[in-house]
């Protein structure tokens, strides 16, 4: 069937802006009454040019090993196949076990994508075409893309759901979780490359949505959320309103049981979402919906939306939330316990979830411009993230527990990191993720410059009045000195927006779910030019207003202490327990530095010293710690290090 050529109405620059750095703005029809955009604007990873020792090596593992380990592995459990036998080029049963094994080979594209925008590569970028030519023959001629149903509809590959035809059994068919991944991925390869022939897949399936979704069956939603925001990517490219309001409407419709049966809280269908205030169910599907609730939140600038992600992610933060920034306590249905159900060694904290909540605080922070939600995209992001993929960038952790005692096999199955899982959902979505996480550094509103995250990098961002350059000069997160210079070829007036962390301020989290046994005394100091300056903080920002000229020079200077973590009360698995971090660092014992790791133990006579070993682990900041018992004596490495050298016990929360 020959498709018809996409009418893009913006270019691809703001597109990219707009898709990776969350929604530049766009004009928008006054009589749907639509807000333009978020408040604040991200600074699209692709303008930021990283030169740092900790993102950069890592996003080039990404690039590397990853990505090309990732399509390897979808090529060998046939991923690829299922395509081409749903199109009748091949012959066979469906291959693979999960209704969603398609969305492994989109979210590798994604990746592969974001890539080719940093690192242009002619050989990536003719095999991504291939795949994509393999893609367009799995698609049915109405514009319906998910291989297992069009192969056969008797048969299911999991035996969770029932087989069935189209749209049957949507709470678990993944059929829109499949189109929603296909959407970011399709958006993310134009954005990168200019074409639209990985676009026009997308597009066609999204048109097959708005008819069935607003003609055929209204009243369905979808079990697994994360078409939402794939189709506003897709309202971005086309400024096609029929997607904007699609993705509106699965979400009004959830939870609205005059409108079909409610699928319960585990996939978020209990209550309408704006009635939701507790984080509840599968905790990725939790996270994506959240993030798409955030997004309806800006672009309807709708105080209902609002309240309600307000109202959950103060829930997600006080009482749900690990301190590595992890969330979804419970193997069972890799869901979100009850409030303060937070245990160590079964502690499930898929790394699905923490990138998913990565997007969503961005989001809030985007929506609401409080440098509290960077505080927990930060914690997650060092922590949680990327303790999900090993430093040869090739091996995975699918949850991320607190603890290994080496009995329970907490890796899906496994007590050490796979190369590859029945379920690869985590995997590829490191792989997309891993190549975008420069757009999280900056950000920018009218005559307000935010500096987010503290990373070796520069830029040049377009202030209402005044384009304006950037330069960062750190070893964060190893030392909390930042450098900072600014670049303008004439005298302008801006507020320089620079976050100060909650942990350099006495606050783990921005509730009482963590604090500090012993609190710094040495509060974060900022001159510029060489003077210490006074400052005011709005929202958790230093806010530096000054006619800055080229060349200034601003200094950041936060103390790294060790810090001693407690748990609130509530959390029954952390009593009479300590856990230590330094900066934005958890740490973790290892039995591979401590033989005795079960007798450790944190006194109040525990002294701490640090060090830089850059023969240990890719180079790791380590903490040593000594005492009047041999006890009290052992040695710390970073959470996300963890399990690089085999498998052997660990643990973050130590006895006191």
């Amino acid at each position: 069937m020959q498709t018809k050529p996409v009418k893009i109405w913006i270019n691809r620059a703001v597109i990219l802006f707009a898709i990776v750095a969350m929604f530049s703005c766009q004009n928008v029809k006054e009589k749907d009454k639509l807000r333009s955009a978020y408040p604040i604007s991200g600074v699209a990873f692709n303008q930021v040019q990283l030169n740092d020792n900790f993102w950069l090596p890592k996003i080039k593992v990404n690039r590397d090993h990853t990505i090309p380990a990732a399509f390897q592995k979808c090529e060998e459990m046939g991923r690829m196949d299922n395509f081409l036998i749903a199109g009748g080029k091949m012959a066979g049963p469906v291959k693979g076990e999960m209704p969603f094994d398609d969305t492994d080979v989109y979210k590798t594209i994604e990746g592969a994508a974001y890539s080719l925008t940093t690192f242009p590569d002619p050989k990536l970028d003719a095999y991504v075409d291939s795949i994509i030519a393999i893609i367009a023959i799995g698609q049915e001629a109405d514009g319906y893309l998910t291989t297992y149903k069009t192969i056969d509809t008797t048969n299911a590959p999991a035996s969770w759901c029932p087989a069935g035809a189209r749209w049957q059994n949507l709470d678990c068919s993944h059929e829109l979780y499949n189109s929603g991944h296909l959407f970011e991925a399709a958006a993310a390869h134009y954005a990168a490359t200019g074409k639209t022939n990985f676009l026009n897949i997308a597009l066609k399936n999204a048109d097959l949505l708005v008819k069935v979704f607003t003609e055929e069956h209204p009243g369905f939603v979808p079990g697994h959320q994360i078409v939402e925001t794939g189709l506003i990517k897709l309202y971005l490219i086309t400024q096609n309103e029929d997607y904007l309001k699609l993705a509106r409407h699965f979400l009004d419709t959830r939870g609205d049981s005059t409108k079909h049966r409610l699928h319960g809280p585990y996939t978020q269908d209990h209550k309408p979402v704006t009635q939701q205030d507790e984080a509840v169910g599968h905790a990725v599907r939790a996270a994506y919906m959240y993030a798409g609730m955030t997004d309806i939140a800006a672009f309807y600038n709708d105080s209902g939306y609002t309240a309600a992600v307000e109202n959950i992610w103060n829930n997600v933060v006080s009482k749900k939330m690990y301190l590595t920034g992890g969330i979804g306590s419970r193997h069972d249905g890799e869901a979100f316990g009850d409030n303060y159900e937070l245990p160590n060694a079964s502690a499930y904290n898929e790394t699905c979830a923490a990138i998913a909540n990565v997007y969503w605080n961005y989001r809030m922070f985007l929506l609401k411009g409080d440098a509290k939600y960077l505080d927990v995209l930060e914690r997650s992001l060092y922590n949680n993230v990327i303790s999900g993929v090993s430093l040869d960038g090739t091996h995975f952790f699918y949850p991320n527990p607190l603890e290994c005692n080496m009995h329970y096999p907490f890796n899906r199955g496994a007590l050490t990191r796979q190369p590859w899982f029945d379920c690869s959902c985590c995997p590829t979505n490191l792989a997309r993720f891993m190549s975008s996480v420069a757009g999280y550094i900056y950000a920018h509103h009218g005559e307000d410059l935010y500096v987010n995250l503290y990373v070796q990098s520069s830029t040049e961002v377009d202030l209402e009045n005044t384009k304006v350059g950037i330069n960062q000069e750190t070893n964060y997160p190893w030392d909390g000195t930042v450098k900072l210079t600014i670049k303008t070829e004439a005298a302008s007036n801006f507020n320089l927006k620079l976050r100060i962390p909650g942990w350099a301020e006495n606050q783990p989290v921005p509730s009482d779910l963590y604090s500090y046994e012993n609190k710094s005394t040495a509060p974060p100091t900022i001159k510029i030019n060489g003077q210490e300056v006074d400052y005011e903080t709005e929202k958790g920002f230093a806010v530096l207003n000054h006619n800055w000229q080229e060349g200034d020079e601003v200094e950041l200077n936060l103390p790294m202490e060790v810090k001693k973590v407690l748990a609130n009360e509530n959390v029954e698995d952390d009593r009479g327990k300590v856990a230590i971090e330094r900066g934005p660092i958890v740490y973790c014992l290892e039995e591979a530095d401590n033989p005795q790791i079960d007798q450790v133990a944190v006194t109040p006579d525990s002294e701490f010293s640090t060090s830089f070993d850059a023969s240990l682990l890719h180079g790791v900041e380590v903490i040593n710690a000594s005492g009047n018992t041999k006890n009290e004596n052992f040695k710390a490495i970073p959470y996300f290090v963890w399990n690089n050298r085999g498998a052997n016990k660990m643990k973050v929360w130590i006895n006191l």
